[in-house]
């Protein structure tokens, strides 16, 4: 089992950053991959970006080239960051992990933390 927690949330004016935590604990070197998704009121969760195991990212269009996803393998924590902030960008972010275990695949979520961006 994994456990995920994340932190980094808060409110922010348009154009401001924030830094996204998603510290993982627990069986962590079965994580094949690391998302963080977005969920809107109202809306459906969407993948923002992704960190597979290779280190290799994807980005959903709408954040290309303002966000950026990484991780500190000694501190098994990935982040998102979050630079010239939208308030479309408004949302419960979640941290996923993708877990692989005899060939059958496991997803295990944080809490969620809340981001806030006014105009």
């Amino acid at each position: 089992h994994v456990q995920l927690v994340e932190s980094g949330g808060g409110l922010v004016q348009a154009g401001e950053s924030l830094r996204l935590s998603c510290a993982a604990s627990g069986n962590i070197s079965s994580i094949k991959r690391t998302g963080w998704y977005q969920q809107a009121p109202g809306k459906g969760r969407e993948l923002v970006a992704y960190i597979l195991d290779g280190d290799r990212t994807n980005y959903a269009e709408s954040v290309k080239g303002r966000f950026s996803i990484s991780r500190d393998n000694a501190k098994s924590t990935v982040y998102l960051q979050m630079n010239s902030l939208k308030p479309e960008d408004t949302a419960l972010y979640y941290c996923n992990a993708k877990v692989a275990d005899a060939m059958v695949w496991y997803d295990y979520w944080g809490q969620g933390t809340q981001v806030t961006v006014s105009s």
